[in-house]
């Protein structure tokens, strides 16, 4: 099927949108893990939107995904070369986010930041070989 962007922004967006993508690449930012490890991470995820979500970051050669044949099954996740690519972008992102939200607290607005950590999103350059 041929795919047409208007913008090339737009082929960025189409692979990190939606609401876990982020949030499974900057916990992959820190390095290999587990399905049940990124669950844990992430409380409020199905593994039904896990498992799609990690599929289409798979299918877009951001993650990789390695299975190992042992009782119980073990797979692994990590980010792909292309993944780690992603790192200013979204550090870029994160950090822009941040300032927006500052501003609009001074203006009054009641809005803010769970979880600020973003460390795993700084990572991905250094965790190739972890």
């Amino acid at each position: 099927m041929k795919k047409i962007y208007h913008l090339a922004v737009d082929a960025t967006l189409d692979v990190i949108r939606g609401k876990w993508k982020l949030r499974i690449l900057c916990h992959l930012g820190n390095g290999t893990l587990r399905t049940g490890e990124l669950r844990r991470l992430m409380p409020g995820i199905s593994q039904k939107m896990l498992t799609q979500s990690l599929k289409e970051l798979e299918n877009a050669h951001i993650v990789s995904r390695r299975s190992y044949n042992e009782v119980p099954p073990r797979v692994e996740y990590s980010l792909t070369e292309r993944g780690m690519s992603l790192r200013d972008i979204l550090v870029e992102m994160s950090d822009w986010g941040s300032a927006l939200v500052k501003a609009r607290q001074e203006e009054g607005d009641d809005v803010r930041i769970l979880n600020s950590d973003d460390e795993g999103f700084k990572n991905m350059g250094s965790q190739a070989n972890k």
